[in-house]
């Protein structure tokens, strides 16, 4: 359910400024989070135009493509506030036909779209109803300028919510574009606790219709609890295979229709120009998104608007998102819609071999299948290159260098656990991450405690508002699509084998690279990325395969820590926690198996209860 509350007319402008506080519609009581008052900013200067179909570089008054809202705050115009309820539903009748348990939002999958203006503000209310899982939802890819406590990373940002408990998150969009939002609580996601974010504003390039987010995923008929359990074995090789995929929470089954389920049909207007916003909420696949017989322009990465670049397909890494304008210029007729993946098994595999949706230009058949399966592609795991951002960084390369240089090396460990033998065990600086539930960074921070445990794989990062760079080095033959909460991030290099700072210098691109919040990391390489530390508070890096972070590829950044506690209500953080801490001393499904992030080193699984119980 959602509410949107007009702030203030334009004739009211002057004189609530400075002298009122902003009147906002009240969301259901939360005993964890209570919203507080907010000044609304009145944007001025000279108007741009009207945003529509001939203008779309444009937004409201002098807010377009080339704002700069990493150095001036958009304008405050709503309030969207949604009701989340998360349940589990035994017997689900999944997309494809199949039955299993699941985990909902408003009973729904996808969860409900997260709609929102650029500069509003989103208020989304989470009630936990299921029985035996917490929960946390993370905003991927929103900033949260000064607000790290809405990021909803368990164990780092805040405690899960216990069943039976809800809490209010409250956060200002700054950027606008394609994103999602789903459950940081270990692999949740994967059983169905995920959907789309828009932001709208300014676009690149002209368009005529906005035909909205369009999320493909990965989709399993076991449960992302017993996949899990079942990936980190070495003695079971590589990770599960993927049982389908889904276009819009739609799919035939991967043996044919007569088993159930239907193929997504999306309808283009002949000789309009679309905006399709594509979404890659998958838990570990990986793919090449191409349309037959139609090219793509693309015009943002993530949350960051780039010149427009025409491509005949687009690989997108777990995480990532693409806005992309589709011309309607070709015979009305049903086309294919194309998810392609690599054929050997280095970025997922999924049982359905040819998964695709349909694109029907509107006058062509409702209900026959299009005729033409287009080129057979050959895929790589390799990232999409050669996007520049509209709004530019350029780094001086002096800057890289000293303490301003990290460096952060990926292996692989094979580990014995009692009573389990070999399992993959990544680790990031020899350290597989392993947060604290009961106890996450910010509440450390709020204690003004520092001795969290050494697998938090914390790295302080003092400095303000100065360049710090990163140096990943993935020795490992396996590609990482690497998320980074709390900054869009500069990717100033991609190589293979072994990165020397002394020699290698040179190649990097400190003018204006690709600036994104997902790059995706090829196997036996290395990765250098850059952010402005402008953002104080404490933001997880790490790879959103669900399978490998659940296995420890992640660490934790502690920006600017002496600034945390006075730029956000730190205190809202302990009921929640106590409330978590409450029910954790009663749950028969704790300790955690994995981690929110990775599982306890010693645990004897074996003797718990089966992974399905936890949301049957």
């Amino acid at each position: 359910m959602l509410w949107l509350t007009s702030q203030v007319s334009a004739a009211g402008w002057a004189v609530l400024l400075g002298t009122l506080p902003l009147v906002v519609a009240s969301p259901a009581p939360s005993p964890v989070i209570q919203l507080l008052p907010r000044q609304t900013i009145i944007p001025g200067g000279k108007p741009c135009g009207q945003n529509n179909a001939t203008n779309r570089q444009c937004w409201k008054n002098n807010w377009n493509i080339s704002t700069d809202y990493d150095h001036i705050n958009p304008p405050a115009f709503n309030n969207r506030v949604y009701d989340f309820h998360i349940t589990n539903v035994t017997n689900w009748l999944g997309p494809d036909g199949v039955r299993k348990p699941a985990m909902l939002i408003n009973n729904q999958f996808p969860g409900p779209t997260i709609e929102a203006d650029w500069g509003d503000y989103v208020v989304v209310n989470v009630y936990n109803d299921m029985q035996d899982n917490g929960t946390s939802i993370h905003w991927h890819g929103i900033r949260q300028y000064g607000e790290s406590n809405q990021d909803g990373a368990n164990g780092v940002t805040e405690c899960p919510i216990p069943p039976g408990s809800m809490k209010t998150y409250d956060f200002h969009v700054t950027q606008y574009g394609t994103s999602w939002y789903h459950s940081h609580y270990s692999n949740q996601y994967g059983n169905g606790v995920v959907g789309p974010l828009i932001v709208r504003g300014p676009a690149a390039a002209n368009y005529d219709i906005d035909l909205g987010p369009y999320m493909i995923n990965d989709y399993y008929h076991e449960t992302a609890d017993r996949l899990h359990l079942r990936a980190e074995l070495v003695s079971n090789g590589a990770p599960p295979d993927s049982d389908n995929i889904l276009f819009r929470g739609k799919n035939i089954h991967p043996l044919g229709a007569s088993r159930g389920g239907s193929y997504d049909r999306l309808t283009l207007t002949p000789g309009k120009k679309h905006l399709l916003r594509l979404i890659n909420a998958s838990v570990d696949n990986s793919f090449v998104i191409s349309l037959v017989g139609h090219n793509f322009t693309v015009i943002t990465n993530d949350l960051v608007a780039i010149n427009p670049v025409v491509r005949s397909s687009l690989f997108l890494a777990v995480g990532q998102r693409y806005d992309v304008i589709i011309e309607a210029n070709q015979p009305v007729a049903n086309y294919w819609l194309n998810a392609t993946l690599e054929a050997n098994n280095n970025c997922g595999r999924s049982r359905n071999l040819f998964p695709a949706a349909i694109i029907s230009y509107q006058g062509a058949s409702t209900t026959a299948l299009p005729t033409n399966r287009g080129t057979p592609r050959v895929v790589t795991c390799n990232g999409e290159t050669g996007f520049s951002p509209i709004l530019t960084r350029t780094v001086p390369s002096t800057a890289f260098a000293g303490t301003a240089v990290g460096n952060l090396p990926i292996s692989l460990e094979f580990p014995n656990h009692p009573g389990r033998g070999q399992v993959f065990e990544w680790r990031v600086k020899n350290t597989p991450i392993n947060v604290e539930w009961d106890h996450p960074i910010l509440e450390y921070i709020l204690e003004g405690n520092n001795s969290w445990p050494g697998q938090a794989n914390l790295i302080d990062v003092p400095q303000a508002d100065q360049w710090v760079f990163w140096v990943i080095q993935n020795d490992f033959a396996l590609p990482h699509p690497i998320h980074l909460h709390g900054h869009d991030f500069l990717t100033l290099g991609i190589g293979s084998g072994t990165f020397n700072i002394n020699t290698m210098k040179s190649q990097l691109n400190f003018n204006n690279p690709i600036r994104r919040d997902v790059v995706q990391m090829p196997g036996n390489s290395w990765l250098v990325i850059g952010y402005k530390t402008d953002n104080p508070g404490v933001w997880l890096m790490h790879c959103h395969i669900g399978w490998h972070v659940a296995m420890g590829l992640g660490v934790q950044f502690l920006e600017r820590k002496d600034e945390i506690k006075r730029m956000m209500p730190l205190d809202q953080l302990v009921p929640n926690c106590d409330a978590w801490r409450r029910y954790a001393k009663t749950s028969p499904y704790l300790p955690k198996l994995d981690s929110g992030l990775r599982r306890r080193e010693g645990e004897e699984v074996e003797k718990r209860e089966p992974a399905w119980r936890r949301i049957a």
